[in-house]
């Protein structure tokens, strides 16, 4: 029944022609062709004109404060660390009384109806209601895009509400400078306001595309991730072979030199299942947040790259006493700014070196205990605030 509704869905919004261009698309994929279909709806990118922006309208406020919120997303996943923040944030305006609505956007044929379920599955502690943002948007005071591809739904839409955008990552370093690079690249001026995973994509939109931008520090999850002075047998690494910008192959040629020097340790890795490599490795998977605070607990230094924005694993590590090895780059030093930070050039024997100048430091429950400090009180609810403090500012203007 779900993939009944999904094909009549499709021809419904773009016709049968449409459909099957799809199934040529998915079986050349089968065969191994390219032919990726558009992550975002080709319509929806000919309808935006983005040096054509419509005059802000907000509904008034109420007396109580009190807003409505939409939020423009892709179908939230169980693990995903994008849409984690993001409900973290919406979980903190909701703890202060706004309503917060969201408004999904799938490319595949999806209904609101057959994702609802899993979402609140995932994140059981959301009280909105769940939209398809093609059947049209109520009015809110706030309309967040929360990716590239949500941005032209949210810039099209003709409800009110003042336009803002979640940006987690410069998502056009996601693609070969080319058409999708400049699509995603034309989000940022559309005339929005940012509110950005850490200072580095504040400075970015505003310097290179003239978007304004209020940036939130990244949290810690106290709750999930702790010092727990466990024996330590070894080092971790994320491993996200689907996601390009988290250096899956540089990672991976480090370990296996790291695993040269120290055949004792042990090398766990978790983000995807990536195969058996050897009986040093522990392939751990897709794992919860509280497994995975016990591996890092094991560890004594994690492996976590990123060419593009940091993800939110250093911070995780730094709580459980396990050192992160990053690679050196302007963007990672700004937004981290910790101490107990391992920076190294992005080369395999470099990266190899600092994993094992960190397992043969001496007295290493001191730099754990160090390292685990240097992250206490540092909550969530610091950013929650400050979108508070945003919207309150953008709104009165």
């Amino acid at each position: 029944m779900r993939r009944l509704r999904q094909v009549t869905k499709i021809v419904r919004e773009q016709g049968a022609k449409q459909l099957g261009a799809r199934l040529v698309s998915a079986a050349s994929r089968r065969l191994g062709v390219e032919g990726e279909d558009l992550p975002v709806r080709l319509e929806d990118v000919r309808k935006a004109d983005v040096e054509a922006h419509r005059p802000v309208v907000v509904p008034p406020i109420p007396p109580d404060g009190r807003l409505t919120v939409n939020w423009v997303t892709t179908p939230p996943s169980k693990g995903s660390g994008g849409h984690t923040t993001m409900f973290r944030l919406i979980r903190h305006l909701e703890s202060a009384g706004h309503t917060c609505q969201l408004y999904l956007y799938d490319t595949f044929g999806n209904t609101a109806a057959d994702l609802e379920p899993r979402i609140r599955e995932a994140f059981p502690f959301f009280r909105g209601t769940i939209h398809d943002v093609t059947d049209g948007m109520a009015d809110a005071h706030a309309v967040f895009a929360t990716a590239w591809i949500t941005a032209y739904p949210a810039f099209n839409d003709p409800c009110q509400g003042k336009r803002f955008y979640l940006v987690q990552d410069y998502e056009p370093w996601f693609y070969p400078q080319g058409g999708l690079y400049t699509l995603a690249e034309n989000t940022y001026r559309m005339g929005m306001h940012g509110f950005t995973a850490g200072r580095f994509l504040a400075d970015k939109v505003l310097d290179e595309h003239g978007m304004p931008a209020d940036h939130f520090d990244f949290g810690c999850d106290a709750d999930r991730y702790s010092l727990r002075g466990e024996k330590r047998d070894g080092i971790v690494f994320y491993a996200r072979r689907k996601a390009p910008r988290r250096a899956f192959e540089l990672g991976l040629l480090a370990l296996e030199l790291f695993a040269e020097r120290h055949p004792d340790l042990k090398i766990h890795v978790y983000g995807e299942k990536i195969g058996q490599l050897g009986p040093q490795f522990v392939d751990h998977g897709l794992v919860t947040p509280d497994d995975l605070n016990d591996i890092y607990n094991r560890c004594f230094a994690g492996l976590s790259l990123s060419m593009t924005n940091v993800s939110l694993v250093p911070h995780e590590m730094l709580a459980a006493g396990c050192i992160p090895v990053v690679n050196d780059a302007h963007f990672n030093r700004v937004v981290l700014d910790n101490d107990h930070v391992r920076y190294a050039a992005p080369t395999p024997h470099s990266l190899a070196r600092a994993l094992s100048e960190v397992v043969t430091s001496p007295d290493f429950d001191a730099t754990a205990r160090a390292a685990a400090s240097s992250v206490e009180g540092r909550s969530w609810d610091a950013a929650g605030l400050e979108l508070e403090k945003v919207l309150g500012r953008e709104l009165a203007t």
